[in-house]
C-alpha cells in the first residue's frame, strides 16, 4: 500500500492526473471495454447509493414519486421540439436493427440486414419526449396535476473525451419531469428543486455551491431558463453540480398534453425537469482530498468509522475483539457504519494507508497497551491528526467528532472558494486572473457575441448569472464598454 500511494500523482505536479490516479487507486471505478463507458466498482457505486437514498428521501419529502420509463426513445419524438432536438443530435447514440445472425463466413454475428427497424431509436440521452408523450395519457384536467415524477436512469450521451465519473458516454443520473396547471406554479417547482439539490450539496457533500441562471447559450436544450448549482474545484475550476429547468410550455405543445383548467378552458401543461449525476462522485474527489487519497464528508463515506486492531498473540486478538465488539455495537446503535478490521493477511501499517487512501473518516486503533489502559487511538482523516481516547465514552466523542469533521471539510472548501473568487473591471486583469485557477465576478453586456469572444479567448465561460449577492449593482462589459446590469460568474469548467 505505501508503493500505490507514492505512485499517487501529487496534486501540485499533475491535477488531472492525481484525480485519475485516485480514482483507480481507491477503488472506485475503472474504464470498461466500451469505449467511453466505465465500470463503477463497489466502493464506488456505495458512495452513489448514499447519495441516492438522501436525494430520494428529499425528492418524497418534496411531493415527488419514483417511476420508470423506456430506455429507448422513437427518434421522431426527439424532432418534435426543435430546441431540443439541435441540442441533442450530435450525442445520440442510435438503434438500428432488431436482430442479428451468423457470417456465411462463419466469422462470428453481422447485423441481420433484414432486421432494420422501420423507425430507429434513439438510447435516451434525456427522457423528456418519451414522458411527456406519455403524460399526454395522464393529464386531462386541473385536477390531474400537478404530477411530480422522478426516474432514476441510466442515459447515453455519445462522448469522444472521457473522465470516469466526469464525463463518460453512460453515466447513471435521476430526472425529475413535472407537469403544472400555471406558469407560477412550474416556476416555483424549478426554483424548489435547485434549492433541494443546493442544500444536498453543502449539507451532505460538504460542497459549497453558487446558485444562479444560465445564459441563453449554456442553457438547457427545449428549456424557457435553466437553473444551476455550481462548485469550486481544489484547482480553481468550476463544476456544474447540479441543474433545474423551466421548460414553458414546449414540451406541452409538442405532444399535444392539453387539460381542462379551472375556468373550463384548454390549456398546455407547463413543464420542468431537473437532475444531478455520477459526476457529483467526481466533484466529492476534486473538491475535498488531498495527496494521500480520498477524504470524505462522513454522510456519505460508506464507512465512518474503521477499527485495527494490533495485536501480538491470538489471545491477545480475542481480548481486543471482545472489547471492540462492545465499542462497534453501541456506534452502531448511534447509525454509525463501522467496518472492525480483523483480517490476518494484510499488516496494521497497511491497514492505515489503505483507509486513509479510501477515505474513512474515523480510524480506532486498539493494541495491548490500549487493553491495559482502557483506551483507543482515534485518527480523523480529514487533519491526520490522532489522539488517545478513553474507551468509556468513545462512542459519544466520535459521534461528534464525524459531525466536526463534516463542517470542517465544508468550511475547508467554502474558505477555498472565497479566497480564490475575484472581482475584475478590466479585460486584460481578467486574461491574467483566469490563469490562476479562480472564481470571476465581472460585468458582461448581455451579448452572445461578447460571451463567446470570451470563451474562445480564454477558454472560460459564464458558469451563471449569480441569484445571491446585489444583482443590481450595475457597471460596464469589460469587454465592450457596454451597460451592465449585473456581475456573472466566469471561470474554466469541467
Amino acid at each position: 500500500m505505501a508503493k500505490e500511494l507514492k505512485e499517487l500523482t501529487p496534486r501540485g505536479e499533475n491535477y488531472s492526473q492525481w484525480y485519475q490516479d485516485l480514482v483507480i487507486k481507491a477503488d472506485m471505478a475503472e474504464n470498461s471495454a466500451v469505449r467511453g463507458c466505465m465500470v463503477i466498482k463497489p466502493y464506488g457505486y456505495a458512495i452513489w447509493e448514499k447519495m441516492q437514498r438522501v436525494l430520494d428521501d428529499m425528492f418524497k419529502e418534496t411531493g415527488h414519486q419514483n417511476a420508470y420509463f423506456p430506455l429507448l426513445i422513437p427518434k421522431s419524438f426527439l424532432s418534435r421540439e426543435a430546441d431540443h432536438v439541435e441540442g441533442f443530435a450530435k450525442e445520440c447514440a442510435v438503434v438500428t436493427h432488431y436482430r442479428l445472425k451468423n457470417a456465411a463466413d462463419g466469422s462470428g454475428v453481422v447485423v441481420d440486414p433484414a432486421a432494420r427497424l422501420e423507425e430507429e431509436l434513439i438510447i435516451r440521452p434525456t427522457s423528456e419526449t418519451i414522458i411527456w408523450n406519455t403524460y399526454r395519457n395522464w393529464i386531462h384536467s386541473y385536477r390531474d396535476l400537478p404530477v411530480l415524477v422522478n426516474q432514476w436512469a441510466n442515459v447515453m450521451r455519445w462522448e469522444m473525451r472521457t473522465r470516469l465519473f466526469l464525463r463518460t458516454a453512460e453515466f447513471l443520473w435521476q430526472e425529475g419531469h413535472t407537469a403544472h396547471a400555471t406558469r407560477a406554479e412550474a416556476e416555483e417547482e424549478a426554483l424548489r428543486m435547485l434549492n433541494v439539490y443546493t442544500a444536498f450539496a453543502e449539507k451532505y457533500m460538504a460542497l459549497p455551491v453558487l446558485r444562479g441562471i444560465k445564459t441563453a447559450s449554456e442553457r438547457f436544450a427545449g428549456a424557457l431558463e435553466t437553473y444551476c448549482i455550481e462548485a469550486m474545484m481544489q484547482d480553481g475550476k468550476a463544476l456544474q453540480a447540479g441543474t433545474s429547468h423551466f421548460l414553458g410550455q414546449n414540451f406541452g405543445k409538442a405532444f399535444d398534453v392539453t387539460f381542462i383548467d379551472r375556468e373550463g378552458k384548454t390549456d398546455y401543461a407547463w413543464a420542468t425537469s431537473w437532475g444531478v449525476s455520477t459526476r457529483l462522485i467526481g466533484a466529492l474527489i476534486m473538491a475535498h482530498s488531498d495527496d494521500n487519497g480520498l477524504v470524505l464528508p462522513p454522510l456519505l463515506a460508506p464507512t465512518q468509522v474503521v477499527i485495527v486492531p494490533i495485536y501480538r498473540s491470538a489471545e491477545q486478538l480475542a481480548q481486543i475483539s471482545e472489547k471492540v465488539a462492545v465499542i462497534a455495537g453501541n456506534l452502531k446503535a448511534r447509525g454509525i457504519t463501522v467496518k472492525y478490521d480483523d483480517a490476518d493477511n494484510r499488516k496494521p501499517g497497511w491497514k492505515f494507508a489503505e483507509y486513509e487512501l479510501k477515505g474513512v473518516p474515523v480510524r480506532l486503533a486498539m493494541g495491548g497497551r490500549d487493553l491495559e489502559n482502557g483506551t483507543v487511538e482515534v485518527m480523523r482523516r480529514d487533519t491526520l491528526e490522532k489522539e488517545t481516547v478513553a474507551c468509556e465514552g468513545i462512542e459519544a466523542y466520535v459521534q461528534k467528532l464525524l459531525g466536526e469533521i463534516q463542517q470542517n471539510i465544508y468550511r475547508k472548501a467554502l474558505d477555498m472558494r472565497e479566497s480564490r473568487t475575484v472581482t475584475v473591471d478590466t479585460y486584460d486583469e481578467f486574461k491574467a486572473k483566469i490563469e490562476e485557477g479562480c472564481f470571476i465576478m465581472a460585468h458582461w453586456d448581455g451579448t452572445a457575441e461578447t460571451e463567446e469572444r470570451i470563451k474562445s479567448e480564454t477558454k472560460a465561460t459564464i458558469r451563471c448569472i449569480p441569484l445571491e449577492g446585489d444583482r443590481t449593482a450595475a457597471g460596464q462589459c469589460m469587454v465592450t464598454g457596454r451597460p451592465s446590469p449585473q456581475r456573472v460568474l466566469f471561470a474554466r469548467a469541467y
